[in-house]
């Protein structure tokens, strides 16, 4: 094991997001990306983009609880996580050179429609993506204690992880998303291998002395499900935009050109990523410190909403829209860091993996109820706000049944050390 790893320095943190901040920047390329190319280069309908999306949760509901299980239970190639994470970054590099080239490998193989390829590498893209994500995020738990060190842990991920985000979005509104997608082979394939390489896996995984000694130390089923519940709606917010707001801005916006357009979104979610790339680390694990991380994570999502339904009201402009996608960045950046370090101290340790892919079903299940429920009715819906409205009100709800999770005891215990010192 390395000294910086022994220390948990930041050198070490940074290192351990890197394999997340791969899935993480290949997930940015998909968002960009793959809404523009099926509208601008395939022409497909709102609904058929919604079925292409579909595909990715379908992979996510049988791979991630699989691999999860499975990288529980056996060791090779130094680790439980580490042979996932070098498979699944590889193929994403290699799905990532399909998207631009469906129509390429549509002639190829003698396949007349399009939606049937798109289908099948936006499939294969987000079953790696899949097969890597749970690893990245469960070796995170692996190897960190309970409470501040765990929470710093996810923190640092999604700081490192946003950062990428916000190069993956400011390099499609500059270079372009073709230019994005090849730039993201590359970086994929390195950050998926080499933090392999620094990153000492622990043979047998370890209880802490409150694990031991408290009951609550076991899986607490009624608040990870609980906890599940209330994360589903957040995310049945987040996609609806993701996926859909090519139409807002199509109607809203009047967008000169495709490029425009594709310009706009990159943007869009470069301020989003953005904020949420700042926030975990420097702003959201200190106020975690203070008052709990469940009470922050649900301040949050309320802040998001409200930047939802600014842009209801108020996104009349580009401009106007960034601007209120910036507020929504607060909560965007609790979504993708606080849940994991509140729910990796609800669960057995010894099954973090497992527990990570059923987390997994509260961010795939609102994926395909947004793609394959909401697609046709967004299409047929005449004024396009609908689409942030079911946002806004999806993530209030998510707010609401936040209330309903409790802190875990380390992480209260944490708390009271912090308050005693200060």
């Amino acid at each position: 094991m390395l000294e910086m790893q022994k220390k948990l320095s930041n050198t070490f943190y940074s290192i351990l997001s890197l394999p997340s901040t791969a899935m993480g920047f290949a997930l940015s390329i998909q968002i960009a990306a793959l809404s523009w190319l099926m509208r601008t280069k395939y022409n497909l309908d709102l609904h058929e983009i919604g079925f292409v999306w579909a595909a990715g949760p379908l992979a996510g509901i049988i791979g991630q609880p699989i691999v999860g299980l499975i990288s529980d239970k056996i060791w090779f190639w130094g680790g439980r996580r580490k042979g996932f994470i070098l498979v699944g970054g590889t193929l994403a590099a290699l799905m990532l050179f399909a998207l631009p080239n469906i129509d390429g490998l549509s002639k190829f193989f003698g396949i007349s429609s399009i939606i049937i390829v798109a289908v099948c590498v936006a499939l294969t893209l987000d079953l790696a993506i899949n097969i890597s994500f749970n690893p990245t995020r469960s070796i995170i738990a692996d190897v960190t204690p309970e409470g501040v060190p765990r929470t710093k842990g996810y923190t640092w991920m999604q700081t490192i992880s946003g950062s990428f985000g916000v190069l993956a979005y400011a390099l499609g509104a500059i270079f372009g998303n073709y230019f994005l997608i090849y730039f993201g082979v590359l970086l994929v394939l390195a950050f998926s291998i080499i933090p392999m390489f620094f990153i000492k896996e622990p043979r047998e995984l370890k209880s802490s002395e409150a694990e031991t000694n408290l009951p609550e130390s076991k899986t607490d089923w009624n608040q990870y499900l609980k906890l599940l519940f209330a994360h589903s709606f957040s995310w049945i917010g987040v996609q609806t935009m993701f996926v859909y707001s090519i139409g807002y801005v199509e109607q809203k916006l009047n967008p000169a050109n495709p490029d425009q357009t594709g310009q706009i979104l990159s943007i869009s979610f470069l301020i989003l990523n953005a904020v949420g790339a700042l926030l975990p680390a420097f702003v959201l694990e200190p106020i975690t410190e203070k008052i709990g991380r469940v009470k922050t994570h649900i301040a949050c999502l309320f802040v998001m909403a409200l930047g939802y339904f600014g842009i209801v009201l108020f996104g009349s402009s580009s401009i106007l829209v960034w601007s209120f996608m910036a507020i929504a960045g607060v909560g965007w950046a609790a979504i993708v860091s606080l849940p994991f370090a509140i729910m990796s101290e609800k669960v057995n340790k010894n099954q973090m993996g497992f527990f990570m892919g059923i987390f997994n079903l509260s961010v795939v299940l609102p994926q395909l109820f947004v793609s394959l429920v909401l697609g046709t009715f967004v299409q047929n819906a005449t004024d396009k706000n609908i689409i942030f409205i079911i946002s806004a009100i999806s993530l209030a709800i998510s707010a609401v049944l936040w209330f309903m999770v409790k802190d875990s005891k380390a992480e209260i215990n944490s708390e009271e050390k912090f308050a005693k010192g200060h």
